[in-house]
């Protein structure tokens, strides 16, 4: 086998390695233990909140970096000793658990950028801090706890989209300084820093020891993995039910034969056959 540390594998959740009907994960339980075995990192990059992705973690007992609200926050664990951050010139921050990567905007700041876009807009925007827990889960089919946990936002909000055309509102997003991922149901507002693409960077920056080049596998469904799946050495679509999303189908990127998790497990099976056996 292969040099093992040389390699990291970058994950959206949702319709990735999260099935998109049931979100459960048991096809991709064996090829995640066969990784972990082989300490090859799984880094969740993902829409979700920070308070979301550590309870998956927990219950798949991983202690890994993760990425939270599209490439907002980079989250690293204390105990985590493969890289050394006082080498690496990069902004991390100390929490009680994790080192701390802010790349986006504070959730204080997409709330009143919402409010500027409305204004802007001269009609009502409605982000998950207007919603009662009743209504978010109303519109997402979300459970009452599930709902609270997407509700505890760090750093963007999440909106519905109100129907304009996506350039025009990446337009009208952009002159009052902020991005925004556009959603059917819904669009995230986030910081002019953060980014899916970014938060992979530099985390391959601080993984990167000397004379040790690293190799990168990326796996995402959606528009709002395009950035993250550019960034890497391996990009994999993970189809859906009706095949790929037709924005990552001709990238000439490999695209798993199945959806969700067990199309996860199956990529991921051909990578290990190709490179690390």
């Amino acid at each position: 086998m292969t040099n093992q540390g040389s390699y990291l594998v970058f994950t959206d959740l949702d319709g990735t390695l999260l099935n998109h009907d049931d979100y459960r994960y048991d096809a991709a339980l064996p090829m995640l233990a066969w990784l972990q075995e082989h300490q090859i990192p799984v880094i969740a990059v993902t829409s979700k909140t920070r308070v979301e992705v550590e309870g998956l973690l927990q219950a798949l007992y991983f202690e890994e970096p993760f990425v939270v609200e599209n490439g907002s926050g980079v989250f690293i664990p204390l105990t985590d000793e493969r890289f050394d951050p006082t080498t690496k010139d990069i902004p991390l921050q100390a929490g009680q658990e994790h080192q701390c990567l802010y790349l986006g905007c504070t959730y204080k700041q997409a709330r009143i950028g919402l409010q500027t876009l409305a204004q802007r807009l001269n009609q009502p925007l409605q982000g998950f801090g207007d919603m009662s827990v009743a209504e978010l889960i109303a519109l997402t089919g979300l459970s009452s706890e599930e709902a609270l946990k997407a509700r505890a936002r760090e750093f963007t909000e999440p909106f519905v989209n109100p129907g304009l055309a996506p350039t025009e509102l990446e337009q009208h997003v952009a002159e009052i300084g902020f991005q925004v991922l556009v959603g059917d149901r819904f669009c995230h507002l986030i910081g002019l820093g953060a980014g899916k693409g970014k938060a992979v960077q530099l985390l391959v920056q601080c993984y990167q020891a000397p004379q040790t080049p690293i190799k990168t596998v990326g796996l995402g469904n959606s528009p709002n993995d395009l950035a993250m799946l550019k960034a890497v050495d391996i990009p994999i679509v993970i189809p859906g039910a009706k095949g790929p999303h037709p924005d990552l189908a001709h990238q000439g990127w490999q695209i798993a034969p199945a959806p969700g998790s067990q199309g996860w497990a199956m990529a991921m099976s051909q990578i290990r056959d190709q490179y690390w056996s």
